[in-house]
């Protein structure tokens, strides 16, 4: 059993951290996924695949995985810059700016 322990990145369509604070313990797929010849659907024999486990820290996380002698591999996130403006989100209806804006 290998698994892998990350921290997950936020979604593609907000700008928040929600959900991104826990760290993940989630398996690798032993086997590939199947087409159905009847229906069409894909389908996997492997149900570790549909196991999710979170965690507060990633030391949590590989505790967990050294008790039950499952082999993991900790995927270390890449932090990013804030993106914060000296105005803020006000300044964007300042009166006093010092060059004109318009649309």
């Amino acid at each position: 059993m290998v698994a892998r322990i990350y921290k997950p990145a936020r979604t593609a369509m907000s700008s928040g951290t929600a959900k991104t604070k826990d760290w993940v313990l989630e398996f690798v797929p032993e086997r590939a996924r199947e087409i159905d010849p009847l229906m069409g659907w894909t389908s996997s024999g492997d149900t570790k695949a549909q196991v999710r486990l979170y965690f507060d820290s990633h030391e949590a996380a590989e505790d967990y995985a050294r008790a039950h002698g499952i082999e993991a591999v900790v995927l270390r996130p890449k932090s990013r810059k804030p993106n914060v403006r000296a105005g803020g989100y006000g300044e964007n209806f300042a009166t006093n700016r010092r060059t004109v804006w318009t649309h």
